[in-house]
């Protein structure tokens, strides 16, 4: 590369952006119409021309998009179809398209690797002569391998960028490319790209920009991703406030598998924008957890949400849980104190007691849970610590037996069901769940002559009509939604990580938008603060919001609730009105008193009592005050005084 050359790459290396939207299209028309909503956003776009069934016809329109918008830094690409493109025209076809571009007007043409190895070796002087920097690419759509040897390849060229893209198969993966960018970044000279493809190398397209790579690339809209795990640009810019993201930003993410569906991300990020939290929530998809912790030691990884299949094959990994987590043998949730060792919590009985709590007392009340996972887990030991008597039905009868006896349940067949009346049905498997109900997936766990209860609540938040409630509502029975719960057992989950009150709802707002977005139909659009997106078809009405006071953490909170109305037949517990007086929510605590703190809160608390028809009960704290400092915080309006 000449002098003159040099100082060109140089001076478009200090205009482009860190955000690349890919562009796509059927027509010139189509892409022009996408790039110029995307120039609200981010100058920098690429332009993929292989997704034209002309492209060398679709220039000259591109041209005078470019002269009306001369501070856009756009790249050409052309990718054939043997580098996995949508070309189907030869090498030299795609070179003559990129040669076409650079004399149109695009500041950067993207070539293969493959491609240029096998075309003159005076490719790229004449790439350059048209008037185009170069970026050389290479692609693996199948695992991370010998990125090194990739770059070595490359350099003999001496591309004005490189780019490498690997497919992270792992979350280690990520990691194998973060060290290559590291490594690289000591003398090259900011021109690497590097991003992992595939859902478990979303990290990589988040934190791999204060890793070194030169800049990532973005999709313009959801559902037209150019390479698999691809995120929507807003979301890059908004949810992961990418452009925010350095070397001091805290790292958090919810592990499992699958992930594709779950709102925890948008959720998460919500609150620490909303309070000024210096961190990121990342999707970790993975079913193993050696896997996962070694991406958590050495990223490193401030906490974790868990999710299945992974709550308690995460158990032996965690150096301390707090008394419930260890009798229910599952967490939900991981801290990282400073010390660099894991400790484990379960927020998802605060997030399945609480809610249920509101509705009736559970005390001597007839409780079916279906599944024996962690969820399972959480809401039989909660359910049974408040003295319910617990049935669980689950698929495979010897994991539902072995839970029945840890917790002192009782198991159920399914022919016993449409015989068999309850108080409360609680899902607590994935089926309705939105990943899950593809055509092979059943429609509903049950059967309409076997929901005999007079409250059913499905652990499942998105949908929020699932086929179960669905078929709850058209029988009149009162639901409670997934959502109360999710949002519930997050809320205390950020607490936890943070020491700050979380912003519920502001938490609680983001969801339910994003569900209504999801679903279909003109019928999904609701008032924010109402959980059910479509009413009962009988007389029950739609139940508001409800933010349970919780247990199981060191913050315990409270918000005005409205009764529910149900249906008064027969059964040993007694639906109760919910009580409609604020009460204040508790400081946070320390993490490091909250392993301490847990045990007394959620193992010692005696059951509540059903609210009188006509009276407001105030709650009285489950533990003696704490004499260990803990941080103070002023209290919202909305929420009164903290205890």
């Amino acid at each position: 590369m000449n002098t003159d050359a040099q100082i060109a790459s140089h001076l478009l290396r200090s205009r482009i952006g860190k955000i690349c939207v890919a562009i796509t299209g059927a027509t010139h028309e189509e892409m022009i119409e996408k790039a110029t909503e995307v120039l609200k956003e981010t100058n920098f776009i690429e332009f993929r021309l292989d997704y034209l069934p002309k492209p060398l016809a679709a220039l000259p329109r591109l041209k005078q998009f470019l002269l009306d918008n001369t501070a856009t830094t756009a790249i050409a690409t052309c990718r054939c179809e043997e580098n996995g493109g949508k070309f189907h025209g030869s090498n030299n076809a795609a070179l003559e398209i990129l040669l076409k571009s650079a004399e149109a007007g695009f500041q950067i043409v993207d070539i293969e690797l493959e491609s240029i190895e096998k075309l003159p070796k005076n490719t790229l002087a004449h790439l350059r002569e048209a008037g185009a920097a170069v970026i050389i690419s290479w692609h693996d759509f199948h695992a991370t391998k010998d990125l090194d040897g990739i770059y070595k390849r490359i350099l003999p060229f001496n591309p004005d960028f490189i780019k490498i893209v690997p497919t992270a198969r792992t979350l280690s993966d990520n990691l194998t490319l973060m060290r290559f960018l590291e490594r690289v970044g000591e003398h090259a000279n900011d021109n690497v790209v590097a991003i992992c493809m595939g859902e478990a190398g979303i990290i990589s397209r988040v934190l791999g920009l204060r890793a070194g790579s030169a800049f990532t690339f973005a999709a313009a809209n959801l559902g037209e991703e150019t390479a698999p795990g691809q995120i929507a640009a807003r979301t890059l810019i908004e949810t992961y406030r990418i452009d925010q993201v350095d070397n001091a930003t805290k790292v958090y993410g919810v592990a499992g598998n699958p992930l594709a569906s779950s709102l925890s991300p948008i959720m998460m990020n919500t609150a620490f924008r909303r309070e000024t939290v210096n961190a990121v929530y990342l999707a970790l998809q993975t079913s193993k957890v050696d896997d996962l912790f070694k991406l958590a030691r050495e990223i490193p990884i401030q906490g974790l949400s868990v999710t299945m299949p992974l709550k308690q094959d995460v158990m032996p990994l965690l150096e301390r849980t707090d008394p419930l987590s260890a009798k229910i043998g599952a967490v939900n949730t991981i801290t990282r104190l400073p010390d660099g060792k894991f400790y484990g919590f379960n927020t998802d009985v605060a997030g399945i007691v609480g809610p249920l709590e509101r509705r009736l007392s559970l005390k001597d009340a007839k409780v079916l849970v279906l599944g024996a996972g962690g969820a399972a887990r959480a809401a039989v030991f909660g359910c049974r610590d408040k003295g319910a008597e617990v049935w669980i039905l689950n698929r495979t009868a010897e994991s539902a037996h072995k839970l029945a006896r840890q917790s002192g349940a009782k198991t159920m067949r399914r022919d016993q069901l449409p015989k068999t009346n309850f108080d409360v049905i609680i899902n607590a498997t994935s089926v309705g769940m939105a990943s899950t109900t593809g055509k092979n997936a059943p429609a509903a766990i049950l059967q309409p002559n076997e929901i005999n209860a007079r409250l059913v609540f499905d652990l499942v938040y998105n949908p929020i009509e699932t086929p179960l409630l669905r078929m709850a509502r058209q029988k009149g029975i009162p639901v409670i939604t997934g959502v109360e719960m999710f949002v519930q057992q997050g809320a205390r989950q950020f607490e936890i990580w943070t020491g700050k009150p979380a912003p519920e709802e502001e938490m609680l707002r983001v969801v339910l938008h994003s569900l209504r977005q999801n679903a279909e139909g003109a019928e999904s659009a609701l008032p924010v603060g109402k959980v059910e997106i479509l009413p009962p078809p009988q007389a029950a009405q739609p139940e508001p919001v409800v933010k349970e006071e919780p247990k199981i953490t060191t913050v315990i909170k409270q918000a005005p609730v409205k009764a529910v109305a149900a249906k008064q037949t027969p059964a040993p517990a007694k639906l109760a009105p919910a009580p409609v007086a604020k009460t204040a929510p508790a400081k946070p605590v320390p993490v490091k008193v909250a392993v301490k703190v847990t045990a007394k809160v959620t193992t010692k608390a005696p059951a509540k009592k059903a609210a009188p028809a006509k009276k407001v009960v105030a709650k009285k704290p489950a533990a003696k005050p704490i004499k260990k400092p803990v941080a103070k915080h002023k209290a919202k309006a909305k929420t009164g005084s903290r205890k």
